[in-house]
C-alpha cells in the first residue's frame, strides 16, 4: 500500500509540472479571426496615421533606421519602417529581440498581410499566423487605440515605400516565449476619445504613448512597482549609454509638480528645431522621444499635462544620466 502511495505521489510530482509545461507549449494566445476590412487610403487618414506612428506612439523608435550621430537619433527617411535588431542596441536582453520590417515589402516586410491582420497585430498582439508578439511593442496599451486611429495607422503603413531588409527572427530565452502567450487579448471595437474632456483625452494620449512603460520603475520580472506610478527610475542600458527615466509624477521636489502647463509645453517645443534641422548631437544621449513629441499640437500636450497632474505625487529623486561627466564644485 505504501509503495502505491509513494508511486502516486511521484506521478503527481513529476506529472503536474510536465502537464503544466505541455499546456504552456501547446496553448495558443487568446485571439479572434482578423477582420476582412480594407482600410480606405484617404489623405486625412494617412496624415492621422503618420502623426500616431511618428509622433505619438513613437513606432519609429524601434521600427525605423535612426541616425544616432545626431541628438535624439532622428529617423533616416529611406529606412523608415525597415525594422531593427533591438538587442544589438539594448543591453541585457535575454536573447535576440527584433522589431520587424513593417513596410509593404512582400518578402521581408508585411506586404502580404491583410489590413485586418495588421490591425489585430497592433491592438491584440497576434501575428498573421496566430502567434503572440513580444509585448516590448506595447500592444497592451494599443488595445485602447480607437478603431479610427488604428485604421489610420494601417493606412499610413500601407503608404510607406517597400524596403527590403531581411532580419533574423526574435528568439528569447526560455520560458519567455511560453509566458507571453498569456498577454494578447481581443480588443473588440474601441470608440474615439472624447476630446471635450481634457483629462480623459490626456489619458488616451498617455496610454498610446506608453509613458508609464518608461517612467514607472519595474520589478525583476517586468511588473510595475506598486505605488511608484510615473516616479521614474527605470534604467535603459544601451550600447550608446545608460539613461534613467525622470520622475514625472506631480511631486513638488523631485517630479513636475511645480511645472506650469506653459513650461511643460516649452520643454517639448524647445526640441522642434532639432526635429526640423537634425542638429548635431550636442546634449547627453537620451531615449526619450523628444523629437517626435515636439511635434504634438498644444491641444494634445496640454491634455497630457492635465492627465499627469491627476497622479499621486511620489517623492523619488532620479539621476537621469549616471554616466555623464560630473562637474567639479568650482565649475558649477
Amino acid at each position: 500500500m505504501w509503495k502505491r502511495i509513494l508511486l502516486l505521489l511521484l506521478l503527481v510530482i513529476v506529472g503536474v509540472p510536465a502537464g503544466g509545461l505541455a499546456y504552456l507549449y501547446l496553448r495558443k494566445p487568446a485571439q479572434v479571426p482578423a477582420s476582412a476590412i480594407k482600410v480606405a487610403m484617404t489623405p486625412e487618414r494617412i496624415a492621422r496615421g503618420r502623426y500616431i506612428f511618428q509622433n505619438l506612439a513613437h513606432c519609429d523608435d524601434c521600427h525605423s533606421q535612426r541616425d544616432f550621430t545626431r541628438f535624439g537619433g532622428p529617423v533616416v527617411e529611406s529606412g523608415r519602417g525597415r525594422g531593427n535588431v533591438l538587442s544589438a542596441f539594448m543591453k541585457g536582453v535575454p536573447g535576440t529581440l527584433v522589431a520587424p520590417n513593417i513596410t509593404p515589402d512582400r518578402e521581408t516586410g508585411i506586404g502580404n498581410w491583410t489590413d485586418g491582420e495588421k490591425i489585430r497585430a497592433i491592438r491584440e498582439g497576434v501575428d498573421r499566423d496566430g502567434r503572440a508578439l513580444i509585448p516590448a511593442m506595447p500592444y497592451q496599451h494599443f488595445r485602447n487605440m480607437s478603431d479610427q486611429d488604428v485604421e489610420s495607422v494601417v493606412a499610413y503603413l500601407d503608404s510607406l515605400s517597400p524596403v527590403r531588409n531581411p532580419l533574423p527572427p526574435t528568439h528569447l530565452a526560455f520560458p519567455i516565449p511560453l509566458l507571453i502567450k498569456g498577454v494578447p487579448q481581443p480588443a473588440g471595437s474601441v470608440p474615439a476619445p472624447d476630446r471635450s474632456d481634457k483629462v480623459k483625452y490626456g489619458q488616451y494620449l498617455v496610454t498610446l504613448a506608453d509613458c508609464a512603460g518608461c517612467h514607472t520603475p519595474r520589478q525583476k520580472f517586468g511588473q510595475p512597482i506598486p505605488g511608484m506610478e510615473l516616479a521614474g527610475g527605470q534604467v535603459s542600458a544601451t550600447s550608446l549609454g545608460t539613461v534613467v527615466s525622470a520622475n514625472i509624477s506631480p511631486d513638488l521636489e523631485t517630479g513636475i509638480g511645480r511645472w506650469s502647463e506653459e513650461y511643460f509645453l516649452k520643454k517639448f517645443y524647445d526640441y522642434k528645431e532639432y526635429a526640423a534641422g537634425g542638429a548635431p548631437k550636442t546634449e547627453a544621449f537620451t531615449v526619450m522621444p523628444w523629437l517626435g513629441f515636439s511635434q504634438l499640437p498644444p491641444e494634445d500636450l496640454g491634455a497630457i499635462y492635465a492627465f499627469l497632474r491627476t497622479f499621486k505625487p511620489v517623492h523619488n529623486a532620479v539621476e537621469t544620466h549616471p554616466d555623464a561627466p560630473k562637474m567639479s564644485s568650482a565649475a558649477r
